[in-house]
């Protein structure tokens, strides 16, 4: 249903589970990260208990947004404050200034940033004659709000300001100061749009598509809105009668933006976002004081492993990792070597194994009629399992790790077919592809992955006969999340007895 379908479903709880009471609350509303295809690690526990390499014991996400708007309630008037579970506000303002939400209507967060971030999310056509404030803290009203807009839209629409100097409109051409596009991030509502809101969705009764909270909720919104913005987000005649209704619904309801100029937005929802702002040196790392090593066991000086981020694993002497790489909740062996730029979570490798550079690696606890097994999911870090196909004929054009499916099948000794797919639709994919061995052990489990992959990397034969297979949209149905869990839970009990005994000693 979307993170918009969640919204709607969420208040709906909340009103059968309070009734009427439930519109005198400060409601902090996170959605917890959807199917996670661009960070699979993600997937089967909810991007929202993500961990950072921070804290002692460390941190998840929960707990970050949790500090990050803790000084929110007691500036806010009763209603909803929606936030996604994948990116980080960091913000400055003065002593004397707060961030307020108590107007009617919908209020959102806006941060500068560069225009080609704007690309991926949303982005605010400010109206300057309505913004008051002075430096890092202005109150104003939005045009128009854009929904992943190409750079040409941005400019066309008066979205494109100069840096520094607040919500005012660059003019084509114009030199001095770099440019930049104010990005949204947070939003609030108050209770009677909530309402509104809600009583759309029991009279819908079942939504029959996708809805975004931002695309679809916000781009109604603002005298710059047009009812064609309803038409670009989706495909079918369904889902673009049900934006409609939506856009005739929030039609006219005011867009008030809070302008954070002394402010950073960070977004760590893909694979390619979470190395770069965890294991190198990006701003946020700095800003946050994330640490290379967090709450782990690793042979040598936590210093000796800048550049990475080992976060809450034990590491044997003998292992090897390579700069740039993201190790969660994991056990590796002595003979275990990670190249640059991996992703491993939820692992165990007791074995001597190879994890090539670039390479996408984690482990789900599932259960099968009763029983509990293990499957471990294996890609490159830049494999796109949202990229789909409608026929058998087009799978070639789908990439596992630099090949073709196809070859990869054939190395695997298996063949295309509709049963290769999990998907209950025509759209085929890395996602529904059922190439992934179910598995005794989790170390078991990990070595038959890795061989899976060397058999594509060297061209070698490795057959998959003889194992039943999962596709990744299958391990988040069979997941068993409690084992997970468990073994988190094991790997945290010995590095809390380890350091123990070395305070102990010490």
């Amino acid at each position: 249903v979307g993170n918009g379908g969640s919204t709607l479903h969420a208040l709906r709880c909340l009103e059968e589970q309070y009734g009427d009471q439930w519109t005198t609350f400060t409601v902090l509303l996170i959605h917890s990260g959807g199917y996670s295809q661009r960070l699979p690690s993600a997937s089967a526990l909810g991007k929202i208990f993500t961990a950072l390499p921070l804290g002692c014991p460390v941190l998840q996400m929960l707990e970050l947004k949790l500090a990050m708007y803790m000084d929110f309630p007691q500036h806010m008037a009763p209603g909803v404050l929606v936030s996604c579970s994948d990116d980080i506000e960091l913000y400055s303002t003065a002593a004397t200034e707060s961030i307020t939400f108590d107007r009617p209507g919908f209020t959102a967060l806006a941060h500068p940033s560069e225009p080609a971030l704007g690309t991926a999310h949303g982005v605010f056509v400010l109206d300057p004659s309505s913004f008051s404030g002075q430096g890092g803290l202005l109150y104003g009203s939005c045009h128009r709000f854009l929904h992943k807009p190409d750079l040409q839209t941005m400019q066309q629409s008066g979205a494109v300001c100069v840096r520094g100097a607040g919500p005012r409109p660059s003019c084509p051409g114009s030199q001095g100061g770099s440019q930049c596009v104010y990005t949204d991030s947070v939003f609030y509502m108050d209770h009677g749009t909530a309402r509104q809101l809600l009583l759309f969705y029991k009279q819908v009764g079942s939504l029959c598509c996708e809805i975004d909270a931002y695309g679809d909720f916000l781009q109604a919104l603002g005298p710059g809105a047009t009812p064609d913005d309803t038409r670009s987000t989706r495909e079918g005649p369904g889902p673009v009668a049900v934006r409609q209704q939506l856009f005739s619904l929030l039609q006219g309801t005011p867009l008030h933006v809070i302008v954070l100029n002394n402010s950073r937005f960070y977004h760590i929802g893909t694979a390619q976002e979470y190395l770069l702002h965890l294991a190198a040196g990006s701003k946020l790392r700095f800003e946050l004081g994330l640490q290379p090593v967090a709450f782990s066991l690793v042979p040598g000086p936590a210093a000796s492993w800048d550049r990475l981020s080992v976060v809450q694993s034990i590491l044997q002497p003998g292992c090897q990792l390579e700069p740039g790489s993201v190790i969660e909740h994991c056990r590796l062996g002595p003979g275990v070597s990670v190249g640059q730029g991996c992703i491993v979570s939820g692992s165990c490798i007791t074995s001597r194994a190879d994890i090539p550079s670039g390479c996408f690696l984690s482990s789900v606890s599932v259960q099968i009629s009763g029983r509990l097994q293990f499957v471990t999911m294996v890609f490159g870090v830049g494999d796109d399992l949202k990229s789909t196909v409608r026929s058998l004929s087009d799978i070639h054009s789908l990439q596992f790790f630099g090949a073709s499916l196809p070859e990869c099948l054939g190395l695997w000794g298996m063949e295309a077919s509709e049963q290769l797919f999990s998907s209950e639709d025509t759209r085929l994919g890395l996602w529904t592809a059922r190439i992934f061995p179910v598995c005794a052990t989790r170390s078991e489990s990990a070595r038959v992955s890795l061989n899976m992959l060397s058999a594509v990397r060297h061209k070698s034969p490795f057959k998959l006969s003889g194992f039943q297979l999962l596709s990744v949209e299958e391990m988040l149905t069979y997941k068993d999340v409690e084992d997970m869990l468990r073994f988190r839970k094991e790997i945290y009990d010995e590095i809390c007895l380890q350091k123990q005994k070395e305070k102990s000693d010490y």
